[in-house]
């Protein structure tokens, strides 16, 4: 694409390119980069971009760049930061690998976005008003605990997740009052989760601390109005009970504690996280029976619960099936709309949001789910003890892609009802003690 066709637009000052196969033709820092016209906003998104236009190094005016998933590769130049009114910059998705400094030189950035490229070395230092961050998903491999007390305290959205960060999570990163989204999530971090993380819940909406070395128990101190909407605690080393103020968190979606040494019973005083979603226990040392007795609407929403190795006894409850109401087809129901799972924060506008991710193990294959499809119903309660026949009432849960009761000591008959289970896509009820024969239903499903 060359330039000159646009350098006639002289009162252009938003310029959307996204979603082409466009690259910029330029004759380097010599060429007419000043007669461009001054814009406040570029979008050349989903491009095939290779290095960085010449002529935004004289875009005074710019407010707004996004020159995400190109192929931009070596070094973010220092120029960028020297652009006087640039507030928002997404880089994400290219093949970046250092920042050029001076860093700290842009005082009116706000909004960054590095996720997805190769960046790696020291942790940046922070710039002075970000509201957000994203360095998910790249190789810095520092210890954040210096320079994490030089989070701004306007930081609403912060994640470093995806690199190899590591050393303890410094209680500093309180000070950073307005955060909602926090993500430091498959790293190296060790120590214990800190206790003012569990008192900011009444401002985060998202905490996300999984696959790290952390250790200890959950301070059990999560505020009366707190207004969580994901806890990420899985693959940890956290022992201990579940914190009864859990229950405090009636805004609750997801809740993720699998592959820890959690030692509690079935967290029924989740009775009024009437949101809840997706609720996984895998790998702990849970014990007891599934369900709660005399609870006749516990999470109608709830598409994911695992459950799988942990040491629940007893027969399932035939009461808990018919209060999942979402995995039961209705009149209502709209199975074409393909909705994310998301958690949309407060002043930063409809394009910047937070998407789950979860890994579910389906047909012994592990699937990490990049973004949940609330279509998407699972229950896995393999590697129990439950005992007693499979109940009928399991045949309502007719939008369930995948079911697994394996491993477990279930007697009788396979009922028949799960032969009702048309969106069922895996299936799997080995190593129990059933008896008869493949029911004719099921057969023809």
């Amino acid at each position: 694409m060359q330039l000159d066709s646009i350098q006639q637009l002289k009162n252009l000052s938003n310029l959307d390119l996204s979603f082409n196969n466009l690259l910029i033709e330029h004759n380097g820092i010599n060429s007419s980069v000043s007669l461009f016209p001054q814009i406040s906003t570029l979008k050349h998104s989903f491009n095939i971009l290779k290095t960085f236009p010449d002529f935004l190094r004289s875009q005074s005016l710019l407010l707004e760049l996004d020159l995400s998933h190109n192929l931009i590769h070596g070094e973010i130049p220092s120029w960028i930061w020297k652009l006087p009114n640039l507030a928002r910059l997404n880089l994400s998705f290219n093949y970046l690998v250092s920042l050029e400094g001076p860093f700290l030189s842009c005082p009116t950035l706000n909004m960054l976005d590095l996720h997805s490229n190769h960046l790696h070395g020291q942790f940046p230092v922070f710039l002075p008003n970000v509201v957000y961050l994203d360095l998910s998903r790249n190789n810095f491999n520092s210890s954040i605990q210096k320079s994490i007390e030089n989070l701004p305290i306007t930081t609403s959205f912060f994640s470093l997740s995806s690199n190899k960060f590591n050393g303890s999570i410094h209680v500093s990163i309180c000070n950073a009052t307005y955060l909602q989204v926090l993500d430091l999530s498959n790293n190296s971090f060790n120590g214990i989760v800190p206790r003012c993380l569990i008192e900011m819940s009444e401002m985060l909406g998202v905490l996300n601390l999984g696959r790290n070395n952390l250790i200890g128990t959950i301070s059990d101190a999560f505020p009366s109005n707190c207004h969580l909407q994901t806890l990420a605690l899985d693959e940890n080393q956290l022992e201990g009970e579940l914190p009864k103020s859990l229950a405090n968190c009636t805004k609750l979606k997801v809740l993720h504690i699998g592959n820890n040494h959690i030692e509690d019973t079935f967290p029924c005083y989740l009775k009024n996280s009437f949101s809840l979603r997706i609720l996984v226990l895998r790998s702990n040392k849970f014990y007891g029976s599934i369900g709660c007795p005399g609870l006749n609407a516990t999470w109608p929403d709830l598409q994911i619960l695992d459950l799988a190795f942990n040491k629940f006894s007893g027969k399932l409850s035939k009461s808990s099936f018919a209060a999942w109401k979402t995995m039961i087809a209705g009149d209502d129901e709209d199975q074409t709309e393909l909705n994310h799972l998301q958690f949309d924060f407060y002043g930063l506008g409809p394009y910047y949001y937070y998407l789950d991710t979860l890994t579910i193990v389906s047909k012994n294959l592990e699937l990490e789910l990049v973004k949940i499809l609330t279509i998407l119903k699972y229950i896995d309660f393999s590697c129990n003890s439950l005992v007693g026949p499979i109940p009928e009432e399991l045949g309502a849960l007719k939008l369930l892609y995948g079911l697994n009761l394996s491993n477990n000591v279930f007697t009788g008959r396979i009922p028949s009802s799960l032969g009702k289970l048309s969106h069922l896509e895996s299936l799997d009820l080995s190593r129990n003690e059933l008896t008869g024969e493949i029911p004719l239903q099921l057969a023809d499903a």
